[in-house]
């Protein structure tokens, strides 16, 4: 149990240090500074490490819900840490998945499309969009909730989200031999069913704030979510790549605050 403890507090140093701009120094023997990150393995960490990344966020979201700020402002400037955290990493890939699914009549100027840097209409319109709800859901969510408890159900989705995102890598084959998968690795179903064994304890808050139908139909949106994603990415281009890893982690966290706040 301690050398999986140790691996997997060096896993997760890896997944914050690539997934968010936190800089981490080495926390242990096992994590190297030196080495590309091996999803083949780390990948398993990914949903403690976004919890990680997200705590400035929860902590900003938390502090400010206690002052007479309004909820709609204490959401804006969540998303707005959430998004300075990862360098809006999570959100470019969205933003390229909108431009090169919904721009392009062929896979491979889809693909072409997704590479470039530059953001066009669809992109735009699915950022703004994603946005404008992600602050809408925090703010129902500081509203119905106590800052706290608010602060660990925005925890346990953007974990959820991530253990998400690796099932969706997983699932699927990649879409570029040279794209991120092949450089670091794809997960097995191994490092899919430790990463939900990761992500358990981290939705013990929400599981027991939230009623049975609230849980269980945030659960079944981020599902959906990402399952529709995935698909649409395999029916458009012939697999995933790392933007659509990135769109998958956003609409999943998405369904899962929509599908709890659906139910009171």
């Amino acid at each position: 149990m301690a050398e999986f403890l140790e691996e997997l507090v060096a896993d997760t140093a890896a997944c914050v240090r690539f997934f968010s701009r936190l800089p981490l120094p080495a926390l242990n023997a096992r994590d190297d500074l030196t080495t590309a990150p091996d999803f083949t393995r780390i990948s398993r960490a990914a949903p403690l490490a976004g919890a990680i990344i997200a705590l400035p966020a929860a902590g900003l979201g938390m502090v400010l819900g206690f002052t007479a700020l309004p909820v709609l402002a204490v959401a804006v400037l969540m998303a707005a840490a959430c998004a300075m955290t990862t360098g809006a990493l999570h959100e470019d890939g969205l933003a390229d998945v909108a431009d090169g699914f919904f721009g392009g009549g062929t896979r491979e100027r889809r693909l072409e499309i997704m590479k470039d840097s530059r953001i066009g209409a669809f992109g735009a319109i699915a950022l703004a969009l994603s946005l404008i709800l992600r602050v809408a859901l925090l703010a129902a969510l500081f509203q119905r909730f106590n800052p706290a408890d608010a602060a660990l159900i925005f925890l346990g989705s953007e974990a959820l989200s991530r253990l998400l995102m690796v099932w969706q890598w997983q699932m699927h084959s990649l879409a570029r031999p040279e794209g991120l998968g092949a450089r670091f690795g794809k997960p097995d179903v191994r490092m899919v069913r430790q990463a939900a064994f990761v992500t358990l304890p981290l939705l013990i808050p929400a599981a027991l704030m939230l009623s049975l139908p609230a849980l269980s139909l945030g659960l079944l949106l981020a599902a959906g979510a990402a399952h529709a994603a995935g698909k649409l990415a395999v029916a458009k281009i012939g697999g995933t790549t790392g933007d659509v890893l990135g769109a998958v982690q956003q609409l999943s966290a998405l369904g899962f605050l929509l599908g709890m706040l659906m139910v009171s």
